[in-house]
């Protein structure tokens, strides 16, 4: 079984990174295979904010994290 998010969460670039700006996020996830640039902008961000940073090797498996039935590149867990 593939393990899930614990708590709320927010999947997608977008999402996420209006929510590190915001100052909600607990811990940011990234899919290894994401697209470079979305993926260095979401990490910088990340360490910018001195958030905790957990590398998923593929999109695939991170969409299954959030127990949705399409692949995410990146999803950060709230507050």
């Amino acid at each position: 079984m593939v393990n899930r998010l614990p708590g709320k969460r927010v999947v997608g670039v977008k999402q996420s990174i209006k929510a590190i700006n915001e100052g909600i996020v607990k811990i940011v996830y990234l899919a290894k295979d994401a697209d470079t640039e979305l993926f260095k902008n979401v990490e910088k961000l990340s360490k910018e904010h001195s958030l905790q940073i957990v590398y998923v090797d593929t999109m695939k498996e991170l969409g299954k994290m959030c127990n949705i039935d399409v692949k995410a590149s990146t999803a950060v867990v709230l507050k």
